[in-house]
């Protein structure tokens, strides 16, 4: 039993929760599949490997340079918050549960941190279970995002032993519990996102497996219906030809770095330059004006590494997993990090989005903090930017600018009173974080509420409704379901002539 555990704890560590080498072994197994010769398998898992470590260091870059902010928000107004952010959040749950003197959270103090890793497991086979029986369970993806799985896994183990603080001595019917509903979300929510992501990126074969997937098939669908009804269509983001000196903006570059440099510029000037000084930020000898732009240039320089790292690793991951979907798991695509997305949106509508979203979560903190609010939120770098840049790539595609600026603007709103209210509630705002992206702050919430209060008849009530989603899905476009991922060009075909 303990070399068994040994070599699943090796493969949790080192491949299953690391994406760069989970999606390596995807494309290895599916050139494999395909019989491609070896030295086409060596180097597709190198360039998915590299692609996604590039990927990863454009990521900690954007994190990073937004790092002076989150700090000085924090320390130079003496601001005490939870903040949201995925790290945090699982930091939050590894705390209460190593804190047996928190009376209040007696129902998850004292638990192993590896029976969230057990959920991770039998979550994960729970979606290749429900992907293998597609024809019945509707669902078509796979949920490869490692990390992401991690942070899931961690918070949802907290939520439902709030709600269920009984199960706390029966671990193996929380597990049972626990890996019904996460597999299920995993499986459905990336499963929403197939067509959202087959529209936007022409057919490329994948679909998005993040902390925000229902919140980007909601932001899809309103942002079309926008369109739709709207007298004046709204232009996409990259058709706006803008006149005289404001064509700079035409370019993505130039943009990025030029609105970066605004609202990152008039955030530090308040900050001040004795601040960053003395937090170790800048040296006494450093220029403050250059510094401002040094840091707002590094934006645009980390956001075109990031873009550099999903076109290297999803061509790999996409061709590979044709093997995947003709021979394992036929009719299936993959569910990758919602980064990939930027590399076929419009350039600036991840700035845009990001920039409206940081906008309405800063609204929404400075509501909290008039309103006498017990628990003031503190923005987080994840959910500011990759929910927001991500749902306005989406709006942008479907509704055009209008949509990009609105439905990013909502998410902030969302993100940050949503998160107030579960972290608040549950107790976690006590250790300083919660995951706070889109779905962990809208759906896991109302979950929660409706599990909190009617008990087991609550949880047979969330586990329906996310069965009955792709059931509803699939008879929306009984003719062209399947095709949407088995053959998208005929898909567009069908549709375009009314055939659903």
């Amino acid at each position: 039993m303990d070399i068994l555990m040994g070599i699943w704890t090796w493969i949790a560590n080192n491949i299953l929760t690391q994406p760069a080498y989970f999606i390596g072994v995807i494309v290895v197994l599916g050139y494999a599949l395909l019989k491609k010769p070896w030295y086409d398998i060596l180097a597709g898992f190198i360039k998915a490997v590299i692609g996604y470590q590039i990927l990863a260091v454009g990521s900690s870059g954007l994190t990073n340079a937004f790092r002076p902010i989150l700090v000085g928000l924090q320390e130079r107004f003496n601001m005490s918050a939870m903040v949201i952010d995925p790290y945090f959040g699982q930091n939050a749950v590894q705390a209460a549960m190593e804190d047996t003197s928190a009376s209040a959270l007696s129902f998850i103090s004292g638990k192993s941190f590896s029976l969230v890793m057990f959920l991770l497991l039998f979550a994960f086979i729970l979606n290749i279970v429900l992907v293998a029986l597609k024809k019945f369970t509707k669902c078509r993806a796979l949920f490869t995002t490692g990390h992401v799985q991690v942070q899931q896994a961690s918070t949802a183990f907290f939520l439902i032993l709030f709600c269920f603080p009984a199960l706390k001595e029966q671990d193996w019917a929380t597990l049972a519990i626990m890996t019904i509903l996460l597999g299920l979300y995993w499986a459905v929510g990336s499963n929403l996102c197939i067509g959202p992501s087959q529209e936007l990126t022409d057919g490329a074969g994948l679909t998005i497996a993040h902390q925000q997937m229902f919140g980007v098939y909601v932001s899809s669908k309103i942002a079309g219906w926008m369109n739709d009804h709207s007298k004046k269509k709204s232009k996409n983001v990259d058709d706006i030809k803008l006149p005289g000196f404001l064509k700079i903006f035409n370019e993505n570059l130039v943009a990025t770095a030029i609105l970066m440099t605004l609202f990152f510029g008039v955030i530090l000037v308040i900050l001040g330059r004795d601040f960053l000084v003395a937090q170790g930020f800048m040296t006494e000898s450093q220029d403050f004006f250059m510094y401002i732009l040094t840091t707002s240039f590094e934006f645009a320089v980390y956001l075109s590494i990031l873009q550099l790292g999903v076109r290297t690793f999803v061509t790999e991951l996409t061709n590979s997993f044709q093997g995947i979907s003709s021979k394992l798991l036929k009719g299936s695509v993959p569910g990758v990090d919602c980064a990939v997305t930027f590399g076929f949106g419009a350039p600036n509508a991840v700035t845009i989005g990001f920039l409206f979203g940081a906008l309405g979560q800063f609204l929404a903190i400075g509501a909290l903090i008039l309103l006498g609010s017990p628990v003031v939120v503190m923005a987080g770098f994840v959910p500011l930017f990759f929910d927001n840049a991500t749902i306005g790539v989406y709006a942008n595609h479907k509704g055009g600018l209008r949509a990009c600026m609105l439905l990013p603007f909502l998410s902030g709103l969302l993100q940050v009173f949503g998160s107030a209210i579960i972290a608040g509630w549950v107790g976690m705002a006590a250790y300083g974080g919660y995951l706070g992206m889109w779905d962990w702050a809208v759906v896991w919430p109302i979950m929660t509420g409706v599990m909190k209060f009617l008990s087991y008849a609550g949880l047979a009530i969330a586990i329906v409704a996310l069965i009955a989603i792709p059931q509803i899905q699939y008879l929306r476009h009984k003719q062209t379901y399947f095709m949407e991922v088995e053959d998208w060009e005929k898909c567009k075909e069908m549709r375009a002539n009314g055939i659903k």
